[in-house]
């Protein structure tokens, strides 16, 4: 669904099929569709109220900010969650977002295993926060991408 202009209404569409429980989707690419903090409402309470088979989300390329990657961490809080790879470049997500994530998955186990920070203005005090996940011993990341 890459390049599509979605924006915020068409991901409450999309979600409409999330909330199935009979959905199987295990890979969701959203990129660049203009998806702003309403639309990550959506998304997340589709997902936590049917975690169903979801493991690679692509958000990359939106416009989530600090208030969108709040509500995506709530994804993390559901132990339902099987999110392998996420993918949050460029966003604009700055430090305060990198302690939401970070807080969400230190406190819960989770299955992320890759996750995508490349291209947002995290800067070196959001750099340490995200490199904190690492000291949790149920930490299951592998790959970090974090480039300009």
């Amino acid at each position: 669904m890459n390049n599509n202009n979605l924006q915020d209404s068409g991901v409450k569409l999309l979600c409409t099929g999330l909330e199935n429980i009979n959905c199987k989707l295990e890979i969701l690419s959203l990129k660049n569709n203009c998806i702003t903090e309403g639309g990550c409402h959506v998304l997340a309470a589709a997902l936590n109220s049917n975690p169903s088979n979801l493991t690679e989300l692509d958000l990359s390329e939106n416009k989530l900010g600090n208030p969108g990657m709040k509500i995506i961490s709530t994804l993390f809080e559901n132990v339902q969650c099987r999110l392998e790879k996420l993918n949050l470049k460029n966003n604009c997500i700055t430090e305060g977002g990198c302690h939401v994530l970070a807080a969400a998955l230190n406190s819960n186990p989770s299955n992320l295993t890759e996750l995508d920070m490349s291209e947002n203005k995290l800067g070196n005090p959001g750099m340490k926060i995200i490199l904190t996940l690492f000291e949790n011993v149920q930490c299951r990341l592998e790959k970090l991408k974090v480039s300009e």
